[in-house]
């Protein structure tokens, strides 16, 4: 599951060449996607100064609004190189000038990133609005509205990503429904809260969206979370059930989201056996043996989930290739740190639920492996997705899906799949949705 990914800064870009006696001018906007295990967009707008020297931004928009300036660009014989801050790129262009083909290289990892010339119908830049809305004293975050008419659909990324990871996706609703995306506090374009665990727990992140559909006058949206995006969706259906219409969790639907003791969460589970042994030591100073036997009883109990967890986290640890020496590991940004120690314990969600699962996860480094050891990490992936969705089931309201060999990100991996299951989903809620 992805938990985060460290922001890109940076980039490039291209010039051109061509097949035979004439130039080709790649001026324009050319958009593609990173084809690595979690797939991510790139927007590049190309132009010229006034020199006639080629001169290009890129845009993250799964991550950020925010414009960064190629640099280091040259182009000789059709092939494109271009590097940044962060990483650098290596591409063909077409004879036809349509397509850049190449790849991504940021540290050791080389990821195919293909570019296509984007019109200004097919563009991924010009297919929304933007605006900020404050939900609390010095943070505003950036919502996206796709438009649309019909009853309202909200969209909330996994850690690291925007609300414009569902640029493609969301307005595939649009015909029937109104689409908005929200990108939550600490990361793009969203404001970032003072760095104080307090204002990035998961009720804390719930509460903004219900701020948003406030302001925006919002009843009974639909709300879409993909990945960690699931605990926002299970903080408003658990605490305020009569304002959404229904629960939609795009491989969101793991410990954060609805907890279940038989898969457990090392942070949730370290968290009540912190508060158990409290509750134990201030017993063990009293005079009341049953609190002492109670508090004792409850402690070991709490032991024994945080070893099975630690249990399985270090065979996966065994059975996963050691990843390179890179040097100093990164200092990570403060927000998604603060996001995972902020998960909260979901057990009862009582609105129309849809959960989808990839069950086991695509994941092309498996190909590396020896047979026995990938045979044992895809069982160990689909006993997490199995309990899960076994959790899910039990509430009356849920239907599950399971989608084997589907990516982490499954609206892009099985977008038909899953966009079919949405909509079969929307069609069973209330007339008036």
């Amino acid at each position: 599951m992805l938990r985060y990914k460290p922001a890109l800064s940076l980039l490039l870009f291209l010039s051109s060449a061509i097949t035979s006696v004439n130039a080709q001018d790649i001026s324009g906007q050319w958009q593609g996607t990173v084809q690595s295990e979690h797939p991510r967009r790139m927007v590049f707008n190309v132009s010229h100064d006034s020199t006639g020297k080629l001169q290009a931004f890129f845009v993250p928009i799964d991550r950020s609004p925010e414009h960064d300036t190629a640099t280091a660009v040259s182009v000789s014989h059709g092939e494109v190189d271009a590097s940044a801050n962060g990483g650098s790129y290596h591409g063909k262009l077409s004879e036809d000038g349509t397509r850049i083909n190449g790849t991504w290289i940021e540290g050791s990892s080389r990821s195919p990133l293909d570019f296509q010339r984007a019109s200004e119908g097919s563009s991924w830049l010009v297919k929304s609005k933007i605006q900020f809305i404050t939900v609390a004293p010095d943070v505003s975050l950036e919502v996206i509205d796709w438009g649309g008419s019909g009853p309202p659909l909200i969209f909330l990324a996994g850690l690291g990503n925007t609300a414009h990871v569902f640029d493609d996706f969301a307005p595939k609703f649009t015909p029937k429904y109104h689409a908005y995306g929200i990108t939550r506090r600490g990361f793009g374009a969203s404001s970032s809260a003072a760095p104080d665990d307090s204002n990035y727990t998961a009720d804390r992140l719930g509460d903004d969206v219900r701020k948003v559909m406030d302001v925006l006058g919002l009843k009974k949206p639909v709300l879409i979370g993909h990945s960690i995006g699931g605990e926002e969706l299970s903080s408003i259906g658990s605490r305020f059930p009569a304002e959404v219409a229904g629960l939609i969790y795009l491989d969101a639907g793991y410990f954060y989201a609805l907890y279940s003791p038989e898969s457990n969460d090392r942070e949730l589970d370290v968290k009540d056996l912190k508060s158990a042994l409290n509750a134990y030591l201030i017993a063990q100073s009293g005079s009341d043996l049953k609190s002492v036997i109670d508090s004792t009883a409850n402690v070991l109990s709490e032991i024994r989930l945080v070893q099975r967890h630690l249990e399985t986290f270090q065979r996966q640890l065994v059975l996963l290739p050691v990843p390179p020496d890179s040097g100093t590991a990164p200092v990570l940004p403060f927000a998604p740190s603060a996001i995972i120690r902020g998960e909260q314990k979901y057990t009862n969600i009582q609105v129309p639920i849809l959960a989808i699962f990839a069950s086991p996860h695509a994941n092309p480094s498996l190909a590396q492996m020896s047979e026995e050891k990938r045979k044992e990490l895809v069982s160990l992936d689909q006993q997490e997705s199995a309990t899960q969705a076994k959790a899910f089931a039990q509430l009356k309201s849920a239907k599950v899906v399971m989608l084997p060999n589907a990516n982490h990100f499954v609206f892009v991996s099985n977008e038909q799949e899953v966009e079919k299951d949405m909509w079969d989903f929307l069609a069973t809620l209330s007339p008036k949705f």
